[in-house]
């Protein structure tokens, strides 16, 4: 004969069982639906108030026919007091309606005409909130709040054992629906993540085409000059006009290789002969975004040197992402743009007023916007800080290095941007 399971087998294969009904952890709740909601009053939030009021009233009136010796409101109330934490506290309504189910076996004598040992509106309350620990809560826990629940109901009475059936429908159905929700938040969150991606990779394409125009036009210039040099030497020396032809070639073939390694990222060819913006260029993009609305004031300090192609170009384009953010997310609003010249560094700041949303301005999900100007300054080995300000407006703050070739190769860093405030 074979043996038999060890003693306390059955304890110990039920003790995590029971552990996570006791420890379990509940899940947030999920947002709100707008859609769901009339002027303050949330849908479901009401139904749920008027649901708990109809089966505290459909409790009071079940619960004249028994014998219970107490004041019945009172009892009623008690019952449905679950339905209003089930929301916030799932675990601990299920705990309570369990608690009124099992009392009501045995406090609440039934007439002889009714042989179900539980009131039906606490079954109702019991269900809801077994459905609601299976939507919020982890597996091990909705484990095992079924197996407290079937075990409860065949020992409470073994001839209505059939309720752990009944009980499983919204144990399914919630774990179902938690599920589904699962698959819907990892799905948003992978897409979020392609977008932030696919922003990155645009942006870097971006000024990979500008980078592109810049390098092509300095090597263009080397090349002409390479091959005017020995003309303005009265006869040059072999040698010599041998060495600017080699630097003429070595131009050529570089600016060949670099069109056949950016060139493909064109997409505008009409592009292709624009000559990429700077800070000269201020006045037209602050009419820009007047026209759209913005009330915009300019402020500049020290006098403008000759920037770096590179330099002049990513400061245009963090100004332009600015007052485009603005635009989009604080029209009307006032702008201040503040570009200060210093000995070896630019500074631009762009300070929206009150009215913008932060979490939206230059989001990277949405195109360029943070993720653009924080790759150029990264790029030239500059700073760049942005966020809201005290007052509710929103600020970009750059500092962007005049040696930006030397910084960028030797990956070092400005000091720090102007703090927002």
């Amino acid at each position: 004969m074979a043996d038999g399971p060890p003693p306390g087998a059955l304890a110990r294969a039920l003790r995590p069982v029971f552990a996570a009904v006791v420890n379990g952890r509940t899940d947030p709740p999920g947002p709100k639906h707008r859609r769901l909601t009339i002027g303050w009053v949330y849908l479901p939030t009401a139904a749920e108030l008027l649901l708990t009021l109809v089966l505290a009233l459909a409790g009071n009136a079940s619960l004249e026919s028994y014998d219970a010796g107490m004041p019945l409101p009172l009892v009623s109330l008690l019952g449905v007091l679950p339905l209003l934490l089930r929301g916030s506290r799932p675990l601990a309504a299920w705990r309570m309606s369990a608690l009124a189910m099992l009392l009501s076996t045995t406090v609440f004598r039934a007439p002889a005409l009714v042989s179900v040992p539980y009131l039906p509106w606490l079954a109702i309350v019991y269900l809801l909130c077994l459905y609601s620990v299976a939507v919020r809560c982890e597996r091990a826990v909705t484990v095992g709040v079924m197996v407290v629940s079937t075990v409860g109901c065949i020992l409470l009475n073994p001839a209505t054992g059939a309720f752990a059936l009944l009980c499983a429908v919204p144990v399914l159905l919630g774990y179902t629906v938690r599920v589904r929700r699962a698959a819907r938040r990892a799905l948003a969150e992978q897409e979020a993540r392609h977008e932030a991606e696919t922003a990155v990779l645009q942006e870097r394409q971006r000024i990979a085409r500008e980078l592109h125009d810049v390098v092509a036009h300095h090597m263009s210039v080397i090349a002409i000059q390479a091959e005017a040099a020995p003309y303005k030497v009265a006869d040059p020396p072999p040698e010599l006009a041998e060495s600017f032809a080699d630097i003429r070639a070595s131009a050529l073939e570089g600016l060949t290789e670099l069109r056949r390694i950016l060139g493909v990222l064109r997409t505008d060819p009409a592009a292709q002969t624009a000559p990429q913006p700077g800070l000269e260029r201020l006045e037209e993009v602050v009419a820009s975004a007047r026209a759209g609305g913005l009330i915009v004031e300019t402020s500049v300090t020290g006098e403008a040197p000759i920037l770096p192609a590179g330099v002049g170009l990513s400061a245009y384009r963090i100004l332009q992402e600015s007052l485009s953010n603005a635009m989009r997310h604080a029209p009307g609003a006032s702008v201040r743009v503040d570009i200060s010249y210093e000995p070896d560094v630019l500074r631009l700041r762009v300070r929206n007023g009150p009215g913008t949303a932060p979490d939206r301005v230059a989001h990277a999900g949405s195109g360029h916007g943070l993720v653009g100007m924080r790759e150029r300054t990264t790029m030239l080995g500059g700073d760049l800080a942005a966020g809201p300000t005290a007052d509710g407006g929103f600020a970009v703050v750059a500092a962007l290095p005049l040696d930006a070739d030397d910084r960028a190769l030797s990956a070092g860093r400005t000091e720090p941007a102007t703090p927002i405030d």
